[in-house]
Order: structure tokens, then sequence, then C-alpha cells
């Protein structure tokens, strides 16, 4: 195919949105972004509570929005779009009805609503028997609790549902008309099976969840066909297919890792960080149970065996206090400041949204009898150092469980850029940070586009990243960062 044919990649994370159009030249990817967006939770009182949401309807307008660029930009450049496709956070879900029309809306992962119902449902189901069954990480906000908060506070809506869609499926959904899930999403649910690729049918039968509103699944790089015709006039992207990426954000971003052999692992940076390695098949043993890692699927048959950890949500927090200063002025700050002070960056507390944040992290320091940090860089300097503490004990684990020895980490994402977290990370974890790309998510969603339709001739994903982007390398230093 002419090397004029752009793919149009639609990344969705916590905190905003982007759309970036890219195509493969020689070997190497070409690509421009358009348009970038906020998202966030919005609170809905809900019988005299809180409940948050996400602002679907908004993201679809900036989708929208996005792709009408996209069009008249490679029009601009003598070419046109030839595929769409959607990737975004995990776990959080829609429910449709049978004319397809959305129900109560997507629900906010950080929502209170979710408060307890995981240890209910360890009543009926025990943790072990459960991750035996799925293979994933007990988050108190997984697709499963979240669906058993559905049926606990609004079982008329669960009883109207017929479709259940993850995310980026609905909004695969609202630009194809076919309702799928793929693959790599469902893998997040809790109630996929890892071994047999399918949804968990004993999983969901012994929580009396309904089997039947979940979709087919398709694996990464599935086309759903043409934009309907009215999202094509829309956006005038006549003809344009929508290919299904790794629609897990976690997943496009590892696809542009440039790991090298088996004893490299990976840190995708963002809202969360992801720590972990790409292996041939799913691990479901004690160890990991123990060690609370996920079996979540990834392109081409892998599994990606992780640990989802706090990341700099908590920086992110702490910067709605501090006027939104820049993560870059905060970076060089942390980097002079006095540090010292080590915290549980997974600790309940953190994971609620408000502006007090940088008043939690004092409180921790404080509990702990560490050194409590006042200035905005010092308690910077505590998240980073912590985070990098945290990746060195994860990692330490990853090797236990699955008798690997990590000699390379791949720092992948927005926090590529944080050089000291990155610097602190090598000290902590003793081992060669490889820092780069930063845009992994929409290059993975990019380049899955560009093979699922043939547009990238012999070269692989990961060899057209390793001819595109530089990196940067940072060795391991003398440190008083524990792990």
């Amino acid at each position: 195919m002419s090397a004029d044919a752009w793919h149009v990649a639609v990344d969705l994370g916590a905190s905003g949105g982007r759309v970036a159009m890219g195509r493969v030249v020689d070997g190497q990817l070409d690509i421009e972004m358009l348009h970038r967006f906020p998202n966030g939770p919005v609170l809905v009182p809900w019988r005299g509570q809180a409940r948050l949401y996400w602002d679907v309807l908004g993201l679809w307008k900036e989708v929208l929005h996005g792709l009408a660029l996209a069009g008249r930009r490679a029009a601009s450049l003598g070419g046109r779009v030839v595929s769409v496709g959607v990737d975004s956070w995990a776990v959080d879900f829609a429910l449709l009805d049978a004319d397809g029309v959305l129900l109560d809306g997507v629900h906010h992962y950080r929502s209170a609503r979710n408060d307890g119902v995981m240890k209910r449902a360890f009543e009926t189901h025990p943790a072990d028997v459960l991750y035996a069954k799925t293979g994933v990480q007990f988050l108190p906000f997984n697709t499963l609790y979240q669906l058993l908060a559905s049926k606990h506070d609004a079982p008329g809506v669960l009883a109207r549902a017929r479709t259940l869609l993850m995310v980026p499926d609905l909004l695969h959904f609202w630009l194809s008309g076919r309702a799928v899930c793929e693959r790599t999403n469902a893998s997040t649910t809790q109630f996929y099976d890892p071994r047999t690729r399918q949804w968990s049918s004993e999983v969901l039968r012994a929580f009396d969840l309904p089997e039947g509103i979940l979709p087919d699944i398709v694996e990464p790089g599935a086309d759903l066909g043409e934009l309907l015709p009215v999202i094509a006039e829309a956006t005038g992207l006549h003809g344009a297919r929508v290919i299904a990426p790794a629609s897990h954000d976690t997943a496009s971003a590892v696809v542009a890792a440039p790991l090298t052999d088996e004893n490299a692992a990976y840190i995708s940076s963002g809202t969360w960080s992801l720590v972990g390695a790409e292996l041939s098949r799913p691990v479901l043993s004690k160890e990991a149970l123990e060690a609370n890692f996920t079996n979540e699927g990834g392109v081409d048959g892998t599994t990606r065996f992780l640990k989802n950890v706090m990341g700099l949500w908590i920086v992110q927090e702490c910067r709605r206090a501090w006027a939104d200063v820049d993560f870059a002025t905060l970076a060089n700050e942390a980097e002079v400041a006095e540090g010292g002070a080590i915290v549980d960056v997974d600790d309940p507390r953190f994971l609620p949204p408000g502006d007090d944040m940088p008043e939690r992290v004092k409180a921790l320091c404080r509990e702990t009898r560490q050194r409590v940090p006042e200035t905005r860089g010092e308690i910077a300097r505590v998240v980073f150092e912590s985070l990098a503490a945290t990746y060195a004990r994860v990692l330490g684990e990853l090797e236990r469980v699955t008798g690997r020895t990590v000699s390379t980490v791949h720092v992948v994402g927005g926090g590529s850029l944080n050089r000291p977290l990155c610097q602190w990370t090598a000290n902590a974890t003793r081992k060669t940070v490889v820092a780069g790309p930063i845009d992994a998510t929409l290059v993975g969603n990019l380049l899955l586009q560009a093979r699922a339709s043939g547009t990238s001739g012999a070269v692989t994903p990961r060899e057209v990243v390793a001819r595109t982007f530089a990196v940067h390398v940072y060795e391991p230093a003398n440190s008083a960062v524990r792990a």
C-alpha cells in the first residue's frame, strides 16, 4: 500500500486523551500529534452519596474532532486515512440495552461505590480459587467487583443490560457498529480465563452474573469494518476502516517497548505504573498469587505478567494543589531537594482524587516517623524515590516468581521524560534503565494498525521502534534509595 496511507490512533488516558496519525515509511514511523484534551472524573450524587463517572460523551466529542482533524491533515499531505483504532485504560465498562443505548454511563474506577466489594466477593469465592481461574491481580476496582457493585446498587440497570463493552470497545462500537471485546482489555476483567482465552463461565456463574451480556472476543489487529456512514460523513474519513489495536493502553505501550530478549522488563509509566515482563504463557502459581501479579493478554498470544503500582497519579494530584506546576519543574525541584523518606505509594489513602494529596504524603511520612517533607520539591522527591523503591521490590518479586534475571528495564510513557525518576530507578533496582519512547501507547496503537492493514511491510513493530526512536540509558549509581 502507498506510503500516503495514514492511520489514526486515539489514546484515552486517565488524565487526558490524544489523537495522532502515523504511517510507516522506509521502516520508520512518521507520526503527527493532532489533538489533546483533558479527562477526569465527574461527580454525580446518588442517594446522598458521591459517585464518580467518566464524561464518555465528552470524550466521544473530542474523538470525533480529532478524526476530522486527521482527515484534513492527511488530505493536505496528499494522502488519506485508511484506519482508526482506540486504546484506553482498563477495567471500566459500559452497559448497553437491547437497542444499543448506553445505560447509566461509565463509572470511574476510583468511585467509592467499589469500597468493600472485593472483600465481600471473597466470602463467595476465595481469593486463591479466583486467582487460579483468572490469574488477575486483586485490585478493588477490577471489572468483576464493579459489576457486582452494579448488581447491588442498581439491579434494574443490570437486568436491562444486553451488552457489556469495555471503554475502547464502546468507542469502536460507535465507530463501526460492531460490538466485540478486544482480548487485551477482556483479560483485565477478572472473569476471563487466560488458559482457555475465553470468558470464565465458572466465575460468572459463581457470582450469579449474566454471561449473555459478554460479546465475542477478538484479537489485537482485528478489522471491525468501515466507519459507519454517519461517522464517515461527520469526520470526512470515507472508506477508513476500524482496526482494534491492543486496546488496553499498557498492551499497546508494551508493543512499543524495544524489548530485545527475555531478560528485559518494562515499566509503562503514567498515571499508573505497570511493572512487568512479556511471557509466552500465564503464571498461576501460589508464588504469583502471593506476590499479587496479574496475567493479562498481550499481542501475538503473549502474556503481560505485571503488577500495577500507583504511579504518577500522586504527583498529578499534588499538582492540582500547586497551581498545575509542570512536571519538568517538579522533577528539577525534586532532584535538588533533600530526600530520605520512603512511603508506600500503594497505600489506599492515595487512591481517591483530591487537592489534599500533598498533606496525605506528609501524613504518611509522619506516621512512619520519617522526616516530613515541606516544600513541593521535597514532597515530589519522596514520591519519585518511593516509586523507584517500589519498582525495585516488584522487579525482585518478578525475578523470584518467574526464575528470570532481569538485566534491563525499559521505561516507556510519560515517566521516561523524568530524568531523576529514571536515575533513581536504576539506582534502586541496580539495573540498566532504558527510557523511551515517550508516546509508546500511541506508537504501539499505530504500528498494530499498520501491520493489520499491510502498510508496514515486512518490518516488525519493535524493529520500527528501534529504527525510529532514540532512547536514553541510565546506569546504576550509588544511592540511598531503599528497595
